[in-house]
């Protein structure tokens, strides 16, 4: 009886905690962060409810698009294929509801991007280096395998191509925590579970 009770009580109290995690309105936010709304509506048509959610902090979440935006040597697919291996390590139905449909206006296809989630590529020998990478670092929490890493410079990727890749894990592994911490609902369509492809 004792250890239903204490149950219980843990289910409320984290029932309490995620209610209290609401993606707050413009109104609700500093004028700065407004500022980074109205930028927001005006490129994507409408503020994403995880990049709300840093609202909550007055410097977060412009920290986060200076992170995010910022230059890099990766192209914008070559992003899309870090995001969504790193996501589906992470298991953040968010973002990867996001950077699939993301993926798919960079020009995957859908079983190339679950592929892409499983950390692979098999029609793509370069990016499948980089999945593979991605996949890898997430993974192990930066321990890279030294065989993922040789191959991935085999593949044509650079030093410098690698330090991007290692920022951007760090990029996406943010979004995927807030996410997991606060679960504020999606607002992507949402992505079919990852069934029957091998890493």
């Amino acid at each position: 009886m004792y250890r239903r009770i204490n149950h219980l009580k843990i289910i409320h109290i984290k029932n309490s905690i995620m209610s209290t995690i609401n993606v707050p309105k413009r109104e609700e936010v500093s004028t700065a962060n407004q500022a980074i709304f109205d930028n927001l509506e005006k490129t994507l048509g409408f503020v994403p409810n995880l990049f709300a959610t840093y609202a909550h902090s007055e410097n977060a979440l412009g920290n986060y698009l200076a992170l995010s935006n910022a230059k890099t040597s990766l192209k914008a697919k070559e992003k899309e294929v870090v995001n969504l291996a790193v996501s589906q390590v992470n298991n953040c139905i968010y973002c990867l509801s996001a950077h699939t449909a993301i993926g798919k206006m960079n020009g995957f296809t859908d079983e190339q991007i679950l592929e892409l989630r499983a950390g692979k590529a098999s029609f793509d020998s370069k990016l499948d280096a980089l999945a593979r990478l991605a996949k890898n670092i997430t993974e192990n929490r930066g321990a890279t395998d030294q065989q993922v890493l040789a191959d991935f410079f085999a593949a044509g990727w650079t030093k410098e191509n690698l330090i991007d890749t290692i920022v951007l894990v760090g990029d996406k592994t943010i979004t995927n925590y807030i996410h997991r911490t606060t679960k504020v609902p999606v607002d992507f369509p949402e992505a079919q579970p990852l069934e029957g492809v091998k890493a």
